[in-house]
């Protein structure tokens, strides 16, 4: 048998694409409300920055049951399964999860990690994981290991496409539609799983200050990940470089494109950064 094996949702970005124990890792396909066609070729740039502008496919959880089959067939070939799924504020995968987990009745030996984040976040805990389980870390000691990694990881997200979130039960349609017709660059944070609002950017310059600032409240840092949205913050993300050279911070950062999954949730027209504490 190999060694436990982890499942994460389509949601997750990696900021390194090639990391210790990527072979362990299974990445659940994504599946859509209307289905698309051709989905492994949809790209964020393929959704309307506001669902104003025309109609996009919604990202559906898989269900208890496909998941029970899936946990089945990985347990063949794994001593136990991981899995680590998007915070549960943005869908139902994790909760259909712990369902497939309690049905297998331990004939699969499956724990199931509600990661309290998404994207990048996501990825940054799901690789930190996947090197442990490479190392042979046992089913019971790598479910504690990931969830001593939560409170370090941390994320903001800039969303100018409310739309979005109000399709997805996150805003009431008045601050949808206010808010995209004033073009308001509105910022969460990840708190607990939650998006919850912070500020409204005035401007671009604006929305570096406060990106700016909320890497500034930490002090050691291990990663930093950009996620980039469709289309693409250029300036922004090449000011905020410059500001944490100019802080003379050596901490490795990386950068990734929003994918189609996550545009689903938020708009593909998002900027978002998330760090994970040493």
């Amino acid at each position: 048998m190999s060694p436990v094996c982890i499942v994460t949702d389509s949601t997750a970005l990696f900021p390194n694409p090639v990391f210790k124990g990527r072979d362990q890792v299974n990445i659940l396909p994504p599946s859509w409300q209307p289905d698309p066609g051709k989905t492994d070729r949809l790209k964020a740039a393929d959704f309307p920055e506001s669902l104003k502008d025309g109609p996009a496919p919604q990202l559906v959880a898989p269900s208890a049951t496909d998941l029970e089959a899936f946990f089945r067939q990985l347990g063949t070939k794994h001593d136990g399964v991981l899995a680590i799924m998007r915070s549960a504020e943005f869908g139902d995968t994790g909760n259909n999860a712990q369902i497939a987990a309690t049905k297998l009745h331990g004939t699969v030996p499956v724990r199931v990690v509600d990661s309290n984040n998404i994207s990048l976040g996501l990825g940054l805990i799901v690789q930190t994981a996947a090197a442990a389980a490479e190392d042979g870390m046992s089913l019971a000691d790598l479910d504690l290991f990931t969830r001593s990694l939560l409170p370090k990881v941390y994320g903001m997200l800039c969303i100018p496409g409310l739309s979005y979130l109000h399709r997805n039960g996150y805003v009431n349609p008045s601050q949808a539609q206010v808010g995209e017709f004033l073009g308001v660059l509105q910022v969460f944070t990840l708190d607990n799983g939650e998006l919850v609002p912070t500020q409204k950017a005035r401007n671009p310059r604006h929305l570096v200050d406060i990106l700016h600032e909320f890497l500034t409240e930490f002090a050691d840092l291990e990663h930093i990940a950009l996620l980039q949205g469709a289309p693409a913050f250029d300036a922004e993300t090449r000011a905020l470089r410059e500001r944490l050279l100019e802080d003379h911070r050596t901490t490795p950062i990386s950068e990734q494109i929003i994918n189609a999954p996550l545009a689903s949730l938020i708009g593909p027209h998002s900027l978002g950064i998330f760090a994970i504490e040493k």
